[in-house]
């Protein structure tokens, strides 16, 4: 016997804004269908709003390098976890831009690189039980000769350092538990199952 589909049927009783700052939260009142049939509970949840981002894992074919970034992240912090965070290219997209648009321009902006290449690898939701913010992701082709150095928007208070990491070390970083952001982990587990289709592709052998 297969499996039932999943409820379609969704009440919201009441949606309201309850802070708007830099970020927003709404405040629902909802129930829910069941699997077996009828409804949940009336429940409330809160949703944190920041929009949406896409992120770009820079490589380097050649080289077999990719071009990363260290910034401090308030949120480890606050998770007592190291709060200076090596990290991928990343950007909230705006209003009528692209997710590839925003991948291009935040690399040039955080990494002082031009994107030659891009690998639509996936979308993702951050945390669906508390955000409705997705990721998109993306494997971008560059060169990392002559890259480092300090980056970011000073009036957005962006200070990035630039990191040329080998594969061998962000394999070895991978394995090790040592990458602590979702995009950067994904993006790093998608490359080296894909590995060999990436280097075929961009005649990186």
């Amino acid at each position: 016997m297969s499996d039932p589909s999943p409820p379609a049927r969704i009440d919201i009783i009441e949606k309201r804004t309850v802070f708007q700052g830099y970020f927003r939260i709404d405040s629902y009142t909802l129930r829910h269908g069941l699997f077996e049939g009828g409804w949940s509970g009336t429940m409330q949840r809160e949703v944190f709003e920041r929009g949406h981002a896409a992120a770009l894992l820079p490589y380097n074919p050649v080289r077999r390098e990719f071009v990363m970034c260290e910034q401090f992240r308030v949120g480890a912090y606050a998770a007592g976890m190291d709060p200076w965070q090596l990290e991928v290219v990343a950007g909230i997209i705006e209003e009528g831009e692209s997710p590839d648009a925003v991948v291009r321009r935040e690399t040039e902006e955080e990494a002082g690189r031009s994107v030659l290449d891009l690998w639509p690898v996936q979308r993702y939701l951050a945390s669906p039980g508390g955000t409705s913010e997705t990721v998109y992701l993306y494997l971008g082709r560059v060169s990392s000769e002559g890259a480092g150095g300090f980056f970011g928007l000073p009036d957005e208070n962006e200070h990035i350092r630039v990191k040329v990491i080998a594969e061998d070390d962000l394999r070895r970083m991978t394995d090790a538990g040592e990458l602590t952001n979702a995009a950067t982990l994904i993006l790093a587990q998608w490359f080296f199952l894909n590995r060999d289709c990436i280097r075929a592709d961009w005649k990186g052998e």
